[in-house]
């Protein structure tokens, strides 16, 4: 069974979210016969990245928040994402356009370094406050992933996967994905958000349910079955 993931590096929400489903697929009977496949999604594609602003101050002006509500919002995520077992540093985050860590990691999803590679961006956005979108960054982080750093830089310096990254995110616009995380269990079912462990478990169960078992009767009579019994 296919699951397709669509998010962005830059939401906490995300990061949240994979932890949970994880979790749940970790604990999944059929987990050998799931496969995962991270989908691009900006949340803004417009954001010019700067150096110079810290990720709060950024929130504050760019969505008219008061200041103290902001920090209460950043305190209550990243008290969500500690239960997960991941520790935030929304401050210190980078506002960072994440076009290019997108295309970085279509590029690791034809090495077979998708799913690396996504953890590593969240980590180095979220938690260890890099830029990802800095060439330099996006080439050490794909030095510690296993990936060719010289393919890479080629791939940076043109505009390799631009497509890519579009298609996914015309994709989300045609099923109505208008925010991340958001989940797609075999091409039927759509969990939006980071939802709990047990949420994501359920789906799990109930999606492989009707995978395995994916013909409707509508009508059942004059048959014979496997065990030879004639009805």
């Amino acid at each position: 069974m296919h699951i397709k993931i669509w998010s962005d590096i830059r939401c906490p929400f995300c990061y949240i979210g994979k932890r949970h489903f994880e979790s749940a697929l970790n604990s999944f009977p059929e987990k050998e016969k799931i496969t995962v496949e991270w989908k691009s999604f900006e949340l803004d594609p417009n954001l010019q990245t700067t150096t110079t602003t810290d990720a709060l101050t950024h929130f504050v002006e760019s969505k008219g928040i008061d200041p103290e509500r902001a920090k209460h919002m950043f305190n209550n995520v990243t008290a969500m994402a500690a239960s997960a077992g991941l520790d935030f540093y929304l401050e210190q985050s980078v506002p960072a356009n994440s076009f290019n860590a997108h295309r970085l990691l279509h590029y690791a999803k034809e090495e077979g370094l998708a799913n690396k590679t996504k953890e590593a961006l969240l980590k180095a956005h979220l938690t260890e406050g890099e830029n990802i979108d800095d060439h330099t960054v996006l080439l050490d982080l794909a030095k510690s992933v296993g990936l060719n750093t010289l393919k890479v830089k080629q791939m940076l310096e043109s505009d390799d996967f631009a497509y890519d990254v579009r298609q996914d995110q015309m994709e989300a616009r045609n099923l109505g994905i208008n925010s991340v995380p958001f989940f797609v269990l075999d091409n039927k079912y759509g969990i939006s958000g980071a939802q709990p462990v047990e949420v994501f478990s359920k789906a799990l169960q109930d999606a492989w349910y009707k995978h395995q078992n994916n013909l409707t009767i509508v009508a059942d009579d004059n048959s014979c079955d496997i065990n030879g019994n004639c009805y």
